[in-house]
């Protein structure tokens, strides 16, 4: 997940909602112990002498280049262009995968258990100690950790990371560290972190995966974003070979200091990463028919479903095929600006959201590849389903007065169309829903009492969703509203979207298996509507949404937490402050059939990148040794 977060608490009902659920969520880790991992309930799978995660290969061979397709990136990064090798604030393009260059306290996404939906071990750190109050973390350095210059890496790098991320990092950064209110060094190899209280015990699980960067450097160094000098790093690759928006090359570091730790056995095989930039899909596709690209997820089903008959795919040198997706919720769905005063009344929002036609688009332009998105959550147990059961009700209740009342029904879900493309009772609909909030028809067009026209423009930065749009828009044109797409280039749909300069975009991203309070705040609560780069694209600011998010953090176990979920999933889908529109149910990868990996892939985690190896035999059959 990439994004932007917190200003203030919306506190009125917030008092409401939370006290029915109890606050130590980390009851089952026993504090004033060290401890080797950490959960969000306290259940780890591997216990301290684990040797390797079960799901990797321990034996997989080193070696070979890995030039791919990031399907996924976090925090500022573009797939299209960089101008920047700074990750960690908000402005400015970084390259993806800059982040397997930082070693963190405990394992992060490229290394963590992806057979455990949230469970976190030692990486940079060989144990933690919760205190009694639960509201420090006291980490132990192992010994002879270091940076790729070979200076050690102490307790005042950590230290200063977190101070950094704190008051200048990407709002993915500091938003989690909101209520942190210390980070100190105690020695060259102890470092405490320090919540207010206030805090979800489950933020740490967030905090102990951020990058942990150089004292030294950034002092040295501004912390701006500016520039394509590499900031010093310890991870197990750092960045090569660098041609500004076009590639680059990621090497792995031959003495890397953690190479032989358990949570690192059998992954970052190849000697090297490398990507290259393109700003259009087709480009990128004819690439990797060309052998250029090496590995590719499809996002485009008429791609998918017409375009793979090429001669390497006919020969067996490239691999089309499906892999299961992760058994975590899933978002993909159009953000409406409620910065915007036009979009601010409900009733708008859904007459626009009625006027995209699935049905007609799964069959016309899907190639039936697609299913409907209905939850913020999709494809997990957080969705809600039906009539609130009575535990949701119990947090629900409280909050009557500040939510809609079709919370109180059945989970509110998209209309369903006739499948024509334009139907007319569903149009019909979305008419006198605009008609309702005030917007008449003047001439061809809509407009409210003061005489403005009801504009409505979807911001792009690709052809290939352009297409998927166009008859959402001229549906919406034929009810009164002046809709139209703007297509940009990636620097600047980036910059707009950080400024929240447009009035419909759509976002797409994974959730953890086990969401925290942190994670959705950065998307739905009121401390990220005003800050810039933050995920919060609609500018939701409702107290009784930052009261459900709050319930979220204090679940203290998984019922509670589904629960939680639930409740608010039903809130955000009435509120329809986000149009949730399609998802696919797997992986649709292609690659040129020269690697090797284990199978079945782990449940929560699909990082290629990391996981698979170069296999020098197949690769000689396919003529590429």
């Amino acid at each position: 997940m990439c994004a932007s977060r917190r200003d203030f608490l919306a506190g009125a009902g917030a008092a409401l909602a939370v006290p029915l659920l109890p606050k130590k969520i980390f009851a089952a880790s026993p504090t004033g112990k060290p401890l080797h991992g950490l959960s969000a309930f306290g259940d780890l799978k591997y216990g301290p002498d684990f040797q390797h995660f079960d799901y990797v290969d321990p034996d997989a061979p080193k070696g070979g280049t890995f030039n791919f397709q990031p399907p996924n990136w976090v925090y500022n990064q573009n797939v299209q262009t960089f101008n920047t090798l700074n990750s960690f604030v908000a402005r400015g393009d970084a390259p993806p995968r800059m982040e397997m260059c930082f070693d963190s306290l405990m394992t992060n996404k490229s290394n963590m258990a992806l057979d455990e939906p949230d469970a976190v071990y030692g990486l940079l750190a060989e144990s933690v100690v919760i205190s009694d109050d639960r509201n420090s973390f006291e980490f132990t350095l192992r010994d002879g950790v270091r940076f790729h210059d070979g200076s050690p890496l102490t307790a005042e790098d950590v230290a200063f990371t977190y101070g950094l991320f704190k008051a200048d990092g990407h709002p993915d950064l500091l938003l989690t560290l909101t209520e942190m209110t210390e980070a100190v060094a105690l020695d060259s190899r102890r470092v405490k972190l320090t919540f207010s209280g206030k805090h979800s015990e489950r933020v740490i699980l967030n905090a102990v995966q951020f990058p942990v960067v150089s004292k030294a450097y950034f002092t040295e160094n501004k912390f701006d974003g500016a520039g394509l000098k590499a900031p010093l790093g310890s991870g197990p690759y750092k960045a090569g070979r660098v041609v500004a928006g076009q590639s680059i090359e990621y090497d792995r570091v031959p003495d890397y200091w953690g190479r032989d730790l358990p949570v690192n056995r059998g992954v970052y095989n190849f000697d090297r990463l490398r990507i290259e930039f393109y700003s259009e899909r087709q480009a990128a596709f004819e690439a990797f028919k060309k052998g250029d690209i090496l590995f590719r997820q499809e996002f485009v089903s008429r791609t998918w479903a017409t375009a793979y008959d090429f001669p390497s795919i006919v020969q067996g040198k490239v691999v089309k095929r499906e892999f299961a997706g992760e058994k975590r919720p899933s978002m993909q769905a159009m953000a409406i600006n409620q910065r915007r005063e036009r979009f601010q009344d409900v009733r708008v929002r859904r007459a626009i959201a009625m006027c995209f036609d699935f049905e007609w688009t799964r069959r016309n332009l899907f190639y039936d590849s697609y299913e409907r998105s209905q939850s913020c959550f999709e494809r997990s147990d957080y969705k809600a389903e039906g009539l609130p059961s009575p535990d949701e009700l119990a947090l629900l209740e409280p909050l009557r007065d500040k939510l809609p009342a079709e919370v109180f029904g059945e989970a509110v879900i998209q209309p369903v169309s006739n499948g024509s493309g334009r139907d007319r009772k569903l149009l019909g609909a979305a008419s006198k829903l605009l008609a309702d909030a005030g917007w008449k028809r003047s001439g061809t067009l809509l407009v409210n009492d003061k005489g403005e026209t009801l504009t409505l423009e979807l911001l792009d930065d690709e052809d290939s969703l352009a297409r998927i749009l166009s008859p959402w828009v001229e549906n919406m044109r034929a009810i009164g509203i002046d809709a139209s797409i703007r297509l940009v280039d990636s620097p600047q749909f980036q910059a707009r979207k950080s400024d929240f300069d447009f009035d419909v975009v759509m976002m797409a991203l994974s959730f953890n298996a086990t969401p925290t309070m942190d994670d959705l705040e950065t998307i739905f609560h009121s401390r990220s509507a005003k800050l810039a780069s933050s995920r919060n694209l609609p500018g939701t600011a409702d107290p009784a949404v930052d009261a459900l998010v709050t319930a979220v953090g204090k679940a203290a176990d998984r019922k509670s937490l589904i629960v939680a979920m639930r409740a608010l999933d039903r809130v955000l889908r009435a509120r329809q402050d986000w149009i949730p529109n399609w998802y696919s149910a797997n992986h649709r990868a292609a690659f040129w059939d020269m690697f090797g990996y284990k199978e079945p892939k782990p449940d929560y985690g699909f990082p290629v990148e990391s996981l698979w190896w170069f296999d020098k035999d197949k690769a000689a059959a396919i003529g590429k040794a």
